[in-house]
């Protein structure tokens, strides 16, 4: 409680100086003085101002006594103001002036606070209180209502502002101990004046006694500078200072909490069990000491300066709170991978192991947020989950698109191990059915790939336009597949012909080497030869996916195969633009007409060699087909041999050693199938028949030698005369070694005949 109290009861309670009566009339008191009262509960302090009519300062120097008594309306709950009883009446005595102009000010620069106003009537006369004192209130009231007041306190009544008290002493020279008796009772009255019924009960605008000295300070300095404010307003002004001090003190000591340090540092490497009730707890200690220490002061300053305090407590930490909740944010995602990897590993379906996860792992991250939220902040966690949310769906999306990826890769796979070897087959065996086929082929194996593909794609709940892109891109894949073999295939379609020509040419409809005997048709093979590798080339002229027909192989025969050598240049143009080959696509179009062209005359000049390498085989073998002489040579022989020939009639023992060279010739002959041999030409048969030679007499003689090793009897009753035996011999050792000569005859057609068929090939 403060309390001024002005030239009265101050003695007894403080140690002020006194007026000693004695030394004359005089001023005593001289500016402000405050000290405590002795004795008196709760603490009140008095101030002791000048009089205000005292001589010392003069007639003309007012301003201090206006200072002074603004000042102590402005900070006393408390005024007491002496007035003589035979002044209560009188215009200047009573000091109605003074009071006018502070109640002026107070109601221009002051806002209601109940400042009780305790009037002393000092050397009461015999005039009862009870007509003194409606008196004096009547004056004060007049004194109220004749102030102007400012637009704000119109209507505003004196209770408003003031509490008027009126008491009254007796003379302390005529009766000083009624006197003393009186100002007891008077002290009496400040005892507990805060309480309810009190002096000051009813006081408003209370600055805290931690608060005083600077509030006084700035009050005197605002009214030495005349300053047009509100001094209850610096009341707030005191709070914000000091309530700052208090927050500024609070901060610091929270900045040092070593609760508070450890949490921060942990916060670092990741979550903090229990890291919101350890640090609202910290906050709240802090809060607390801040409101004991500022509960006396503005509750308007006090809250906001509290909210201010809080708001730099949850700034200091807020780091540490998102660095904790990064890491909850972190680890919540790094799990969700792993669970749901290892649900996809082990056979779930990808949409029900992603929706129980993101679920399962979603209210792990609410448990872990709310274990950091503190309780003095309203944080929003709502971005921070929602970017959990996202970071979850983009992994989603991202193992989908990759399971996506290899579910597609593995269907391509198949598609193209099911459609490339059997497209390929059948292109390069190219008939009237090729393309039916490959449409068959290809709707059958894209039907069942398409089929698997849409039940695998059941478990990843895609919506109809995705599922429905898979598919046609599937579908795609597989025509892609088809168009890319047969645009390979029309790459090589040169080689290929060639390939059927010669397969055609030179193989016999058993498939096996044709031997050229001179009996062949040359022409009617090269004919029916490349007319298969025509046949090729108009099949892979066009891709025919679409069932539709064309003319395309019909042109063609008649424009390159049909076609005379002699008009073929004038001709194939217009056989080509004739067709309706101008109708197709060029997308479609693997060789156009031109090429076709081109590669026919190709093929025709590289086809053309083999063609003659087979009919100068065919000359060949019809030459050694011919062994005799000609007639011609055999008239000379007769003609000029006639000499000797009647030299062998003239002596038998050359005719019968040319009939046994004669024998033995005839026997080599058979044995050695001379006549086979020769069909491949003189030098290979030379070379064929040198090596057999030897081996085939060998035999002979043997069989001879056992022949002779028989008994003379079994040889008479089995065996006829020796010429006959010899010649039998050759016959009949052609019966023993049938298996070998017929095995070297054989061989030797075989290999013969696959030289011959190089050499065609050559």
């Amino acid at each position: 409680m403060r309390a001024f109290i002005c030239h009265s009861i101050h003695h007894g309670s403080t140690k002020q100086r006194e007026m000693d009566a004695f030394r004359g009339r005089s001023q005593t008191t001289k500016g402000i003085w405050l000290a405590r009262c002795v004795g008196i509960e709760p603490c009140t302090l008095v101030m002791d101002l000048e009089g205000t009519d005292g001589r010392e300062r003069g007639e003309d120097d007012t301003a201090f006594e206006k200072q002074s008594a603004l000042f102590a309306l402005a900070v006393s709950d408390v005024v007491l103001i002496n007035m003589w009883c035979h002044d209560i009446g009188r215009e200047q005595a009573a000091n109605k002036p003074l009071l006018k102009t502070v109640f002026q000010v107070m109601m221009r620069l002051f806002s209601p606070r109940k400042t009780t106003l305790l009037f002393v009537i000092r050397d009461k006369t015999r005039t009862p209180l009870e007509n003194l004192e409606p008196v004096l209130r009547e004056d004060i009231q007049k004194i109220w209502d004749s102030v102007p007041k400012p637009q704000a306190h119109r209507d505003t009544r004196l209770s408003e502002f003031f509490n008027v008290e009126v008491v009254a002493l007796s003379s302390y020279e005529e009766k000083e101990e009624h006197f003393k008796e009186q100002v007891a009772g008077l002290r009496q009255r400040f005892f507990h004046s805060i309480a309810p019924g009190g002096l000051a009960g009813d006081r408003r605008g209370v600055v805290p006694a931690s608060g005083f000295s600077f509030s006084a300070q700035q009050m005197w300095k605002i009214i030495k500078e005349n300053r047009d404010l509100d001094l209850p307003a610096h009341k707030v002004m005191v709070a914000t200072v000091r309530c700052e001090e208090i927050a500024n003190e609070g901060y610091t000591d929270f900045t040092q909490n070593q609760d508070w340090l450890q949490l921060e540092e942990a916060s670092q490497s990741g979550p903090v069990a229990g890291f919101g009730k350890k640090l609202s707890s910290i906050i709240g200690s802090c809060l607390n000491e801040y409101d004991s220490e500022a509960a006396y002061f503005d509750e308007g300053v006090r809250t906001s300066k509290r909210k201010l305090l809080e708001d730099k407590l949850l700034q200091l930490v807020q780091p540490a709170f998102h660095s904790i909740l990064g890491h909850i944010r972190s680890g919540t995602v790094e799990k969700f991978k792993e669970a749901f990897d290892k649900a996809l590993k082990g056979g779930e379906g990808f949409y029900a192991a992603s929706h129980r996860c993101e679920q399962t792992f979603m209210n792990l991250f609410d448990e872990g947020c709310s274990d950091i939220v503190i309780e003095q902040a309203n944080w929003d966690m709502s971005k921070m989950k929602s970017k959990l949310i996202r970071d979850l769906d983009e992994y989603i999306g991202s193992v989908r698109a990759a399971k996506l990826t290899e579910l597609t890769t593995s269907y391509e796979a198949k598609l193209n191990e099911a459609l490339a070897g059997p497209v390929e087959a059948l292109l390069d065996g190219a008939n009237d059915e090729t393309w039916p086929s490959i449409r068959r082929l290809l709707h059958h194996e894209t039907q069942s790939a398409v089929y698997g593909l849409e039940s695998v794609l059941s478990g990843f709940e895609l919506d109809e336009e995705t599922r429905q892109k898979m598919k046609d891109k599937l579908e795609d894949y597989a025509t892609c597949v088809v168009e890319g073999k047969a645009k390979e295939e029309a790459g090589k379609i040169l080689i290929r012909m060639k390939d059927r020509f010669t397969m055609l040419f030179s193989r016999d409809s058993d498939s096996m080497p044709r031997v050229w005997t001179g009996n062949e048709d040359i022409n009617s093979i090269t004919k029916v030869a490349r007319a298969a590798s025509l046949k090729l080339l108009s099949v892979l002229a066009v891709m025919r996916l679409d069932d539709e027909s064309d003319d395309i192989d019909k042109s063609l025969s008649l424009a390159l195969l049909n076609n005379s050598t002699s008009d073929r240049s004038l001709t194939v143009s217009d056989l080509l633009a004739s067709s309706n080959w101008e109708k197709i696509p060029s997308s479609k179009t693997l060789i156009n007409p031109v090429q076709c062209k081109s590669l026919w005359r190709q093929f025709q000049m590289e086809t053309e060699y083999t063609v003659t390498q087979a009919i100068a085989a065919q000359a060949a073998s019809r030459r050694n087909n011919n062994w005799l002489p000609p007639p011609w040579a055999i008239a000379a022989l007769l003609i000029l041999g006639f000499n000797e020939f009647m030299t062998l009639l003239r002596n038998p023992l050359y005719l019968g050693v040319l009939f046994v060279a004669f024998l033995v010739s005839k026997a080599l002959w058979v044995q050695m199938d001379i006549s086979n041999a020769f069909r491949r030409g003189f030098l290979p048969s030379v070379f064929s028949l040198s090596t057999r030679v030897v081996p085939v007499i060998t035999n002979m003689l043997r069989n001879l030698a056992e022949m002779g090793s028989q008994p003379a009897t079994a040889n008479t009753r089995t065996n006829p005369p020796l010429a006959a035996s010899s010649f039998q011999g050759g016959v009949i050792s052609d019966g023993l070694s049938s298996a070998g000569s017929s095995h070297v005859t054989t061989n030797a057609n075989a290999n013969g005949t696959e030289v011959s068929s190089s050499s065609m090939d050559d």
